[in-house]
């Protein structure tokens, strides 16, 4: 189902209340967010894992040009996005439901920053019941080489050799300026993704999930998010895939990556009950 405005896709559980595996619960509503130049085909596949559990899945990949160019060189494109993502939840009568974000790369990363902080700054939005994050091959920090892989693998289908070449430059070359050299200056407008999350005060479970073979998010910065949450004594859980690539660790070991998934899910909504907190102070 689409918005005129947001292109999204959501799906509804198939079973009844009766067979549904959250009896004592509402169904969890989980949301998807792609990595750049991601299709909602992709996405489905995960969005799989969690229909087939009986939960709302609701699947959003922001346009690839917003991550790569305008959020890249220091604008807040994905603000509104973010925020009319969020609005979804209400429009569809779910926002007493379980919440859990599941983020794919730096694409999603871009996007589920302005989602924390609207969820910690919106009085209308704060009020969501979110148990808990998955993080797939992200954060990335400043990773030059491993954003122009990336955005050679989104322009390579479509554009010829030498204008993908040339792009490709010309954007190493102002995200080198731009948000390497001229930082300590940029930064005060707009700080990057990576150092604003951080310093994000969400107390809902965080999973981290990542490759040592990753060749656009190296693991060396995932790892310092995960030092940094922990450092907060903030609830944070990672597991390693030692030989998959970006964003393929699902492909890779399918059953592992599902369980995994589902496992982190059941146990967010069974901590969140036992706390029995609001979601405005969860």
């Amino acid at each position: 189902m689409n918005d005129s405005e947001l292109d999204y896709t959501i799906v509804f559980p198939e079973s009844s209340a009766q067979d549904c595996p959250w009896a004592l619960h509402q169904e969890p509503v989980v949301i998807l967010l792609g990595w750049g130049g991601c299709k909602d085909q992709y996405l489905a596949k995960y969005s799989s894992i969690y229909h087939n559990q009986g939960c709302i899945v609701l699947r959003y990949t922001a346009a690839w040009k917003a991550v790569f160019i305008t959020e890249s060189f220091g604008f807040s494109s994905l603000r509104e996005e973010a925020k009319k993502l969020l609005e979804l939840v209400f429009e569809y009568e779910v926002e007493k439901n379980p919440v859990l974000f599941h983020v794919f790369s730096n694409g999603g990363f871009m996007l589920y920053r302005y989602i924390a902080e609207l969820l910690h700054s919106h009085s209308k939005i704060s009020k969501l019941h979110v148990v808990g994050t998955i993080f797939d091959s992200a954060p990335g920090n400043r990773n030059v080489c491993g954003s122009v892989r990336a955005l050679d693998t989104v322009l390579r289908p479509s554009t010829n050799v030498v204008f993908r070449l040339l792009v490709l430059g010309a954007f190493a070359f102002m995200v080198i300026v731009l948000r390497i050299l001229l930082y300590p200056v940029t930064r005060l407008f707009h700080e990057n993704h990576y150092d604003a999350m951080k310093k994000d005060s969400s107390r809902w479970p965080q999973l981290y999930i990542y490759s040592q073979s990753d060749t656009i998010i190296s693991y060396l910065d995932v790892e310092g998010m995960i030092v940094a949450r922990r450092k907060r004594c903030l609830p944070t859980e990672s597991v390693v895939f030692g030989n998959s690539e970006h964003v393929c660790h699902f492909r890779r070991f399918p059953k592992r990556y599902s369980e995994i998934c589902t496992s982190f899910l059941r146990e967010c909504i069974r901590k969140a009950d036992m706390l029995g907190i609001e979601p405005t102070l969860f």
